[in-house]
């Protein structure tokens, strides 16, 4: 008999769907073969409405050692034999239910993929976005509370699993918006080192080798998270609370060590590596099978369990965490089992390698399932008309000049009480405030202030490889045993891509690597991890379309191949989407780590620069400063690829030739809190030629895309000019640095106050106390 809607609503299964699965196997499935059909064709594990569209990411390039969506983690060669592994994936859904253990578990899954690739993990960074943490017009104050529940439970549950596992968590960056307050994103990426000849593959390859699952016993927890990841939350999405995983990080720190032994030192027993993560059992065999054009024989009987009672399609769809499904060649079975035992790991052969490409599930005496395995990993690929919306048009058109421009001669604070630059610092309606009245309110805004109340919480020195933690345009870690460094950077920027979408995924590549850049490193691949609402609806289609074509350009134009990634869709909340959120993770590679290149001014007497793209009234589109001052997102970003590919090869070359003394990119907040950020380590700014004709808001607080601020000795300042020419970018002087100040045109503001604003801005928000002048 049919199953009815609702177990198909369960599956993540149209009707349609179902009825192709009953074409392919010319029959009816039974309840465990459905099971594993609706998580193999979810979303979440099918990419059904993403698939089509990742083609036309650029995957090749020098030193790319594995093919996008093949493996647990893309690899990137580094030189010396060593290979740089690294990956991002969401864990929104379950977070949205269970903030602890869904980011727990999100940083727990991203690992696995990591060391399932034989790679060491050596670093963890974040992503994540919030709700606004106070009331404001558009979030009540059940909202606002509820937002900082989720704060709260999802930066503990990934420091609570990170800081176990031994792996330090060395940036990343949160965001708050109301489009998030229903559904906060979680965004977790691992990077790894590993000897190239002794990488793992994800390969069920030989038929007689055994089938073995280590580590955790398996429980019913997580049962349908691949399908729960593959629809929206609603009011009754709290019912889905057992989809959500329990983690154990001290089992995965064993579980870690012990499969590191075995690709490092005993490769030659085993054939493949697997972590269980999405789907369970059923995604780790059957996609291993399928890759290697195999097929498998599974004994659910033989499966260790925590739980009694439970039936074949509950472990072979069960999400418990820790859990790795390892291909052993046959005679070394006893030595398998051994290492593992030796780390008190539990382990047990489950199923062989068959050659008949079958996937054939086993309860004892009887088998309750029996499907190709091809026909489980060949979901089907939408193509969608995709529609802008409406109201798009409107917003991008807003005309600037309708806003009432700074003014440089107003007093500061205009006199106002403590806490009144809490307010909008301009309205149609009223005169505008003094510059540093701004820019005091930005740096204290959730979306600027520091971070240190999240990152503090995690260890981010463990393993001492870290030369550049949180708080810096990139964090940079030391490979031990060379003189190399790589550099890793996070970014999105969710309302570049609301306001304009194909701008808005160029955009998050382009800062990614930017970040990059500033370090001195060179970009050698990158990751994303795309969340976006339901694909299903013309205008989101549209918005995925349109960022993955920004994106793709960005890419091309950066030389920066794509080697992994993840799709989070469906992030919508009783209807309503999320911004689209491309997040972009990109590592580079630096020769000699002692050459990092800091982002904070450090040498008082050095010349300060603006290198790049010239700002102007456009550059205010989207920006931090207009959501403050007109309480909604409005205009349309702009980026030029050409001049984002010039700037990045500009600060390789100025940081190989030992010019810079620091480099920073200017980004949210705009040239002013670029400036602000420089000097938050003591070393001031006196500033030099007035500021360019034109809008003041523009110049101070438009976020222009391909620009950073960099200094370097007199010396060196020619140098650095013949640099910027041959590249074919302005290079403009903004003075000296130096001193206890920021003094840079209309600003005239202490370091102190700078500081002050900047890291108690966000512990002030979460306590409800206003940012105190």
């Amino acid at each position: 008999m049919p199953p009815d809607q609702r177990t198909l609503d369960h599956l993540s299964l149209s009707r349609d769907e179902y009825a192709r699965i009953v074409g392919l196997l010319d029959r009816e499935p039974n309840e465990v073969e459905l099971g594993m059909f609706g998580a193999l064709w979810s979303e979440h594990c099918g990419y059904k409405n993403s698939r089509p569209l990742l083609k036309t990411f650029p995957t090749a390039g020098a030193g790319v050692l594995t093919k996008a969506g093949e493996e647990n983690a893309g690899v990137v060669d580094i030189g010396g034999g060593l290979g740089v592994a690294f990956k991002i994936e969401s864990h929104n859904h379950p977070s949205a239910i269970e903030p602890y253990e869904g980011a727990a578990t999100g940083v727990g899954g991203i690992v696995r993929d990591i060391f399932a690739m034989g790679a060491r993990p050596v670093a963890i960074l974040d992503s994540l976005r919030f709700g606004p943490p106070q009331p404001d017009a558009q979030t009540s104050p059940e909202a606002a509370a509820r937002n900082r529940h989720l704060f709260h439970g999802v930066v503990a549950g990934i420091g609570g699993y990170g800081n176990c596992l031994g792996i330090p968590t060395v940036g990343g960056e949160v965001s708050f918006s109301p489009s998030y307050s229903g559904n906060p994103l979680v965004n977790a990426m691992c990077v790894g080192v590993a000897r190239i000849d002794r990488l793992a593959k994800a390969r069920a390859d030989g038929p007689g080798n055994l089938l073995m699952l280590v580590g955790a016993d398996t429980g019913r927890d997580g049962i349908h998270g691949a399908t729960f990841a593959s629809v929206e939350l609603d009011e009754t999405s709290e019912e889905r609370r057992p989809a959500v995983q329990v983690g154990n990080p001290f089992l995965e720190k064993l579980l870690m060590e012990a499969c590191l032994e075995l690709t490092e030192e005993h490769g030659g027993w085993i054939v493949g590596l697997q972590d269980l993560g999405a789907a369970g059992l059923t995604s780790a065999s059957v996609e291993c099978a399928a890759k290697a054009g195999t097929g498998i024989v599974i004994d659910v009987a033989k499966v260790p369990r925590r739980e009694s009672g439970m039936t074949p399609y509950e472990v072979m769809l069960s999400e418990s965490q820790e859990r790795m499904l390892v291909i052993v060649k046959p005679e070394h079975e006893a030595d398998v089992r051994a290492l593992f035992e030796h780390w008190e790991l539990h382990c047990a052969t489950v199923g062989v390698v068959t050659d008949d490409g079958l996937v054939r599930i086993r309860d004892g005496a009887a088998e309750v399932a029996r499907v190709p395995a091809k026909l489980l990993t060949d979901a089907p690929a939408y193509v969608r008309e995709g529609e802008q919306p409406p109201w798009l048009a409107e917003l991008q058109a807003f005309d600037f000049t309708t806003l009432p421009d700074l003014r440089s001669d107003a007093s500061p604070r205009n006199g106002a009480q403590p806490g009144s630059h809490l307010q909008p610092p301009t309205s149609s309606l009223g005169p505008a405030p003094h510059p540093s009245d701004v820019l005091i309110h930005l740096l204290a805004s959730p979306e600027i202030a520091s971070k240190r109340i999240v990152w503090r919480q995690y260890d981010h020195q463990v393993g001492t490889n870290t030369v550049v933690g949180p708080g810096g345009d990139a964090a940079v870690l030391r490979i031990k045993g060379t003189a190399k460094a790589i550099a890793i950077s996070t970014d999105g920027n969710a309302a570049y891509t609301y306001l304009d979408p194909y701008a808005g995924g160029a955009i998050a590549v382009a800062e990614a690597a930017r970040n990059v850049a500033c370090t001195g490193a060179r970009t050698l691949a990158m990751t994303n991890c795309l969340n976006f609402g339901n694909p299903e609806k013309p205008e989101v289609y549209w918005q995925l379309k349109e960022a993955i074509r920004g994106m793709a350009d960005a890419a091309r134009a950066l030389d920066v191949p794509v080697i992994s990634g993840n799709v989070s869709l469906y992030n919508e909340t009783n209807g309503e989407a999320i911004w689209p959120t491309p997040v972009v993770g990109v590592v580079g590679l630096l020769d000699d780590a002692a050459r990092a290149v800091p982002s904070r001014f450090t040498a008082p007497g050095a010349l300060v620069f603006a290198a790049g793209a010239e700002p102007g009234p456009r550059d205010l589109a989207g920006s931090e400063y207009v959501r403050v001052a007109c309480g909604e997102v409005i205009g349309r970003p702009r980026i030029d690829l050409d001049t984002a590919a010039r700037l990045q090869r500009f600060l390789l070359a100025a940081a190989g030739d030992g010019l810079l003394l620091s480099a920073h990119d200017v980004s949210v907040g705009g040239l002013a809190v670029t400036l602000a950020e420089c000097c938050l380590d003591g070393v001031g700014l006196a500033g030099g030629p007035a500021l360019p004709a034109g809008r003041l808001d523009a110049a101070l607080f438009g976020e222009t895309q391909s620009r950073a601020i960099v200094s370097c000795d007199a010396m060196g300042a020619a140098r650095l000019r013949e640099l910027a020419s041959e590249h074919g970018l302005p290079l403009d002087l903004l003075g000296t640095a130096g001193g206890s100040s920021l003094r840079f045109g209309p600003l005239d503001l202490a370091i102190d106050e700078l500081r002050d604003a900047y890291e108690q801005g966000l512990p002030r928000a979460f306590e409800g106390v206003d940012v105190i002048a």
